[in-house]
Order: C-alpha cells, then sequence, then structure tokens
C-alpha cells in the first residue's frame, strides 16, 4: 500500500444536501423548505416562540443577580502541591507562587489567583506565596514547617459591633 492509495472507508464522507438545483434531484424549486411563510425565508429566529403566548422564560420568576467584581480564584489542595514536588515538578527550595504552579503543570490559568485549600497531606517545607487560602491549609502548611504569604487578604466577617461602631463615626 502507497500513500496515494490510502482512503476513507465506504460511508465515511457523506456529500452535502444539494440544494435548490432542479426539480430531478428532489430538493429543486422550494430546496426542502416547503411554501411561503416563516420558515422558509432566511434569517428566521423562533427559537422561544410559543405562538404568541408568554413565553417560558418570561413566565418564569427571575432571582438574584450576577455580581461582575466577583474574583474567581483557581483552587488547589496542598496534597496536590506535595504530588508535585514528589514528582519533581516543583522545587521545595524556592518560593511556590503562582507563576512556579503554572510552569510545574498544576493548573493552566490562574484568573484571578489561586487559592490554597487543606485537602491532602504537606510533608515538605514550603514558602508559598498565593492569592488566598482556607484556615485549616495555613495550619498544615505551618505545621510542615513553611510559611505563606496571602498577596490578596482573606476577607474575615467583622465583629458585629465593630462595624457599626465604625459606620456612626
Amino acid at each position: 500500500m502507497q500513500l496515494n492509495q490510502i482512503g476513507d472507508n465506504k460511508g465515511a464522507r457523506k456529500a452535502r444536501k444539494r440544494l435548490g438545483r432542479g426539480i430531478g434531484s428532489g430538493h429543486g424549486k422550494t430546496a426542502g423548505r416547503g411554501h411561503k411563510g416563516q420558515n422558509s425565508r432566511s434569517g428566521i429566529s423562533l427559537k422561544g416562540f410559543e405562538g404568541g403566548q408568554m413565553p417560558l422564560h418570561r413566565r418564569l420568576p427571575k432571582r438574584g443577580f450576577k455580581n461582575v467584581s466577583r474574583k474567581t480564584y483557581r483552587v488547589i489542595n496542598i496534597g496536590g502541591l506535595q504530588k508535585a514536588i514528589d514528582a519533581g515538578r516543583l522545587d521545595a527550595k524556592k518560593p511556590v507562587d503562582t507563576a512556579a504552579i503554572v510552569a510545574a503543570g498544576l493548573i493552566k490559568k490562574p484568573r484571578d489567583g489561586i487559592r490554597l485549600l487543606a485537602k491532602g497531606e504537606l510533608k515538605a517545607k514550603l514558602n508559598i506565596i498565593l492569592a488566598g487560602a482556607s484556615k485549616a491549609a495555613i495550619l498544615a502548611v505551618e505545621k510542615a514547617g513553611g510559611s505563606l504569604t496571602l498577596s490578596a487578604p482573606v476577607s474575615e466577617p467583622a465583629a458585629e459591633g465593630a462595624s457599626e461602631g465604625a459606620a456612626k463615626e
């Protein structure tokens, strides 16, 4: 067999329907669209149209809103960091930041930053610099002898009395 003899299997490629090419083709004149009306014209859009009845998407109640300033963080677990260190993709002696995690192939796009969670076990002593972390993850890193620096502050709920007093002053 040679390269110029290679071809598709029978039936692997189906010829397109040639519309409006004469009555003998079976798809001539109206080209399979029937006679007149909105559906026979080009550029029709009937998606969601229910014959004049109020469409479902307008009948259902609307709730909530989409926060345009919401940050989307990528999530990584300490167990994933340990696996990358064991595999040799991450160097425990250098600081572990967003660029190092992307270079190690743990995530592809960091979006608004990376948030560290506490699933798994960390044995290596790491110096981690990330956008966010859970309290349990911070404790796990410190327990292993490492340090965790947050580039974006973790928002914690303020004490009820303190926030009201500050607002009045």
